[in-house]
C-alpha cells in the first residue's frame, strides 16, 4: 500500500513514522519467546530464494555438522561475492564459479571459523533456477550445484531443477503470480505435464525422503516470536520471526526435525504480511511429517544499508558474515537451538 502525502510537513512525517515505530513495538510486545520444543538435533534443514537462498547456503555450510539438506531457489554459491571478479553483479547476473567458493569453505573450515567441510558431502540438495528468472541468472544457480558437486554430494542427493519457465520466485502450487512473472510478493504458480508444480513437497521430499500427504485442515497456526533476544537491531533482524509448531509437536517430547525458511529481498513479513509463511506451502507438508517451520525476518535498515531488506550474503551486516561469527548466522543458530534443546 503507497501512502501519498501532497503537503510538505515534517510534521506529517514525525507522524508517519511514529506510527510505524508503534506499530512494530505493538507486534514485538505481542510476540512471546521461541519456545523449548526438544526437537532432533540432527534433523535440521534449511531453504529459501534470493537473498535466502544465498543465506541458506551460508548457514548450512557454516553449520554443515548440524544440517541435513538444503533447498536453493534462485541463489548462488558460498561467499560468491567475495571470491569472483564483479563481486554482487557477477554473483546476480553473471557466471560465477562454484568450485571457487568450494575452496573458500575449506579454507575458512582450515581456519576454524565454519565447521569441517567434509559433512557436506552428505547433504541431501535442492538447487532451482527458474528459466526466466532474470534477477539471479540460471548461470548463477549452476554454480550453486558446481559448489555442491565440488564437496562431494552424490548425484542422487543433488536434485537441479532448471526446466520449468517461472522468473524469480518461490513456486506455490495454488498461490501467486503467473509463472513467469518477476513482481510482489515473488510467489508464482507454474505447472509441470498440466500439473501444479509444489516446490514445498519438492524441497522437503527430496531432504526427508517420501512424504506423507499433505494436509488440507492445518492442526496448528504459524506464531509469531521476539527475535530481540538473539540479535540487536543493527544487525537487520525485525523484532519478531514467524514459525509453525504442528500439533504433534507441541508436546515437546516428539523429537520433531526443523526446517528454516529464510524469505527473500522484499519479502518479509513487513512488507508482503503472511504471504510467505502462510502460502507458499510448507505448512500443509510439515504439519502431518512432523516438522517444525522457523520464519525468521529481516528489514530494510538504512543502517547498516540494507534497503530492500535482503539477507546479508555482501558484508553489510560485517565482514565475518559467512562465517559462525557472523551476527544473522549466530542469530539464526542461537533460534534453532532454542527448538531443540529441552524445555
Amino acid at each position: 500500500m503507497r501512502i501519498i502525502i501532497n503537503i510538505n510537513s515534517n510534521l506529517a512525517r514525525i507522524g508517519l513514522g511514529l506510527l510505524t515505530l508503534l506499530t512494530g513495538l505493538h507486534s514485538a510486545w505481542a510476540a512471546d519467546s521461541l519456545p523449548a520444543i526438544q526437537a532432533a538435533a540432527d534433523r535440521t534443514s534449511i531453504s529459501g530464494l534470493s537473498s535466502g537462498a544465498f543465506m541458506a547456503v551460508q548457514y548450512s555450510t557454516a553449520y554443515s555438522a548440524s544440517v541435513m539438506g538444503i533447498g536453493v531457489v534462485a541463489g548462488g554459491p558460498y561467499n560468491c561475492a567475495y571470491v569472483n571478479l564483479g563481486g554482487i553483479l557477477t554473483c546476480m547476473s553473471g557466471a560465477p564459479s562454484g568450485g571457487v567458493s568450494w575452496q573458500a569453505a575449506q579454507g575458512f573450515a582450515s581456519l576454524g571459523q565454519i565447521d569441517p567441510v567434509a559433512a557436506i558431502s552428505k547433504f541431501k540438495v535442492y538447487v532451482y533456477g527458474g528459466k526466466h528468472d532474470t534477477v539471479v541468472l540460471p548461470s548463477v544457480v549452476k554454480a550453486t550445484k558446481d559448489f555442491y558437486t565440488a564437496g562431494g554430494v552424490a548425484k542422487k542427493n543433488l536434485a537441479y531443477v532448471s526446466s520449468l519457465p517461472s522468473g524469480h520466485a518461490f513456486i506455490s502450487p495454488d498461490f501467486g503470480n503467473a509463472c513467469k512473472v518477476t513482481e510482489s510478493p515473488y510467489i508464482a504458480q507454474c505447472k509441470v505435464k498440466g500439473a501444479p508444480y509444489d516446490q514445498a513437497k519438492a524441497i522437503l521430499s527430496q531432504i526427508y525422503g517420501p512424504l506423507k500427504p499433505a494436509m488440507l485442515s492445518l492442526s496448528s497456526t504459524v506464531r509469531p516470536f521476539d527475535q530481540r533476544e538473539f540479535a540487536a537491531a543493527e544487525t537487520g533482524l525485525d523484532n519478531i520471526g514467524f514459525y509453525y509448531l504442528p500439533k504433534a509437536c507441541a508436546d515437546k517430547s516428539s523429537h520433531c526435525a526443523v526446517h528454516v525458511v529464510f524469505h527473500g529481498c522484499e519479502q518479509g513479513a513487513a512488507v508482503v504480511g503472511s504471504d510467505v509463511y502462510s502460502k507458499v506451502g510448507y505448512n500443509r507438508w510439515a504439519d502431518v511429517n512432523q516438522i517444525i517451520v522457523l520464519y525468521p525476518q529481516v528489514v530494510a535498515t538504512e543502517l547498516p544499508l540494507n534497503p530492500k531488506g535482503c539477507w546479508d550474503w555482501w558484508g553489510y551486516s560485517g565482514l565475518n558474515f559467512q562465517v559462525r561469527g557472523g551476527p544473522q548466522l549466530q542469530a539464526v543458530k542461537g533460534m534453532v537451538d532454542r527448538l531443540i534443546s529441552a524445555p
